[in-house]
């Protein structure tokens, strides 16, 4: 995370600003799982107007990275302080869709952990916890060979990968990580390529269950 020298002003309307906040609505839905997720335009909509409010702004320039996109989110106040935080996120393939794919991946989940935004049922009866500060790392040597796989895949298995990692990391945080990756029925291929999309916390509980013997489901 990076700051301006100085976030006293900012620091203090920021906590003022998330009470406001509102939970971003499941109001998209994975045809792949048949589970509802908040898309962009939800995550925008549920801060956009309580940061305004309190003289913050967003925005979310993007550049390129080592190993695919890096989208920046900067909150920006009034007084000229900021925050910012980048995720770099690989790319499917070397084409618009790919590289729109992976910004709009990077703008939801970047904004939507800076600002601390969880996710609710439709319903308004059920919130699940806001993801990981950072939900992709840059990729390691050991996931390399998960990343050339997806980067191999077509658009369609690219965002059916994507949107798998999505919804392990949203289990995770409700405990159930583990249980929903092994529920997938991946082939190997595909585990290695979800396994470059996880963050290390979320594949560390996984691996955690693997030494306890209740799942064995990382590649």
């Amino acid at each position: 995370m990076k700051t301006s020298p100085s976030i006293t002003t900012i620091a203090a309307v920021l906590p003022k600003a998330q009470a406001e906040i509102k939970g971003a609505v499941k109001d998209a839905t994975n045809p792949h799982f048949k589970s509802r997720y908040a898309d962009l335009t939800s995550v925008i909509e549920a801060c956009k107007a309580a940061l305004n409010k309190h003289g913050i702004t967003f925005l979310q320039p993007v550049r390129s990275g080592e190993s695919g996109v890096v989208v920046e989110t900067v909150l920006l106040h009034t007084s000229g302080e900021w925050i910012s935080d980048e995720l770099e996120l690989p790319v499917s393939k070397n084409d618009a869709q790919g590289v729109g794919s992976a910004i709009t991946y990077g703008r939801r989940y970047g904004l939507q952990s800076m600002v601390g935004i969880p996710a609710e049922d439709d319903d308004g009866n059920a919130a699940a916890k806001s993801p990981a500060d950072r939900v992709l790392a840059r990729p390691s040597d050991a996931k390399q060979e998960g990343r050339d796989i997806l980067e191999r895949m077509d658009i369609k298995d690219q965002e059916y990968i994507r949107d798998a990692a999505i919804c392990v990391i949203d289990a995770h945080e409700e405990g159930k990580g583990h249980e929903y990756l092994a529920s997938l029925n991946l082939d190997n291929e595909q585990k290695l390529a979800i396994w470059t999309l996880l963050p290390s916390h979320v594949r560390s509980a996984i691996k955690k269950a693997k030494v306890n013997g209740e799942l064995a489901t990382q590649p």
